[in-house]
C-alpha cells in the first residue's frame, strides 16, 4: 500500500503543478522534491543540487547549444534558398512534384542542424511560398513539411538522442549510428505517400471532370 499512497501523492503532485502553469522541467523537479522529502531521510536540497551540476555539467551536452547555434546560422543565411534551386530540378519531375523538396531538404537539413524546429523552420522558410505559388493543396504543403520535419529527432546529429543517450549512460556514437538507417526510411515512407496522393489526387480530378462533362 506504500507503493500505492506514493504514485498518488506524485500524481496528485504533479498535475497540480501542472495545472497551476509551472514549466514542465520545474514540475518534475518539485515531484522528485516531494517524494526525497516524504519517503527518505536525506536531505532532499543537497542531493537534488549535486544531481543537477552533475548532468548540466557533462561535457557531452556541450553539443546542444553548439547544434543549435549553427542551426541559427544556417537559418540567417541564404542556404534554404540555394538548397530549394537546387532540389527543385532533380524532384519536378517525380510523381508529386516539388512536394518531395520538403521531404529531400529536411533529411539533409536534420543531417545538419540535429533539430526539428530548426529544420521545420528553414525548409519551411523558402518551401511554403513557392509550392503556394505554385497551387499545391495547403493541406499536403503543411503536411509533408510537418512530417518530414520530425527527421530531425532521429536522423544524427540529433539533440533528443545526445540527451537520451546522456540520461541512460548509452554511446552516443552508437544511437547516431543507429538512427541513419531508420531515418532514410522514414524519409522513404514520406516520399511514397506523396507519389501515392499523386496518383489518387489525379484519378479524383479526372472523374470530377469526367462527372462534370457528363452532367
Amino acid at each position: 500500500m506504500t507503493e500505492l499512497y506514493a504514485i498518488i501523492i506524485f500524481l496528485f503532485v504533479l498535475f497540480l503543478l501542472l495545472g497551476s502553469s509551472v514549466w514542465v522541467g520545474l514540475a518534475l523537479m518539485g515531484v522528485a522534491w516531494v517524494g526525497m522529502e516524504l519517503f527518505t531521510t536525506r536531505p532532499a536540497g543537497d542531493a537534488m543540487i549535486t544531481t543537477i551540476w552533475t548532468g548540466a555539467s557533462s561535457w557531452t551536452l556541450t553539443a546542444l547549444p553548439l547544434f543549435i547555434w549553427m542551426g541559427e546560422i544556417l537559418f540567417r543565411t541564404r542556404l534554404s534558398e540555394d538548397m530549394f534551386r537546387g532540389l527543385s530540378p532533380w524532384m519536378r519531375f517525380l510523381p508529386g512534384g516539388l512536394l518531395h523538396t520538403n521531404i529531400a531538404g529536411c533529411t539533409i537539413f536534420a543531417a545538419v542542424s540535429g533539430s526539428s524546429a530548426a529544420t521545420l523552420n528553414m525548409v519551411g522558410k523558402m518551401s511554403i511560398p513557392e509550392l503556394r505559388s505554385r497551387g499545391y493543396p495547403e493541406y499536403m504543403i503543411i503536411g509533408t513539411l510537418a512530417g518530414a520535419a520530425t527527421l530531425g529527432l532521429m536522423i544524427p546529429p540529433s539533440l533528443t538522442l545526445i540527451v537520451y543517450g546522456v540520461t541512460i549512460n548509452e554511446s552516443i556514437t552508437k544511437l547516431f549510428m543507429a538512427g541513419v538507417f531508420p531515418g532514410l526510411v522514414l524519409a522513404g515512407l514520406f516520399m511514397t505517400y506523396i507519389v501515392c496522393w499523386h496518383f489518387f489526387w489525379n484519378r479524383r480530378s479526372a472523374t470530377k471532370r469526367a462527372l462534370y462533362v457528363f452532367l
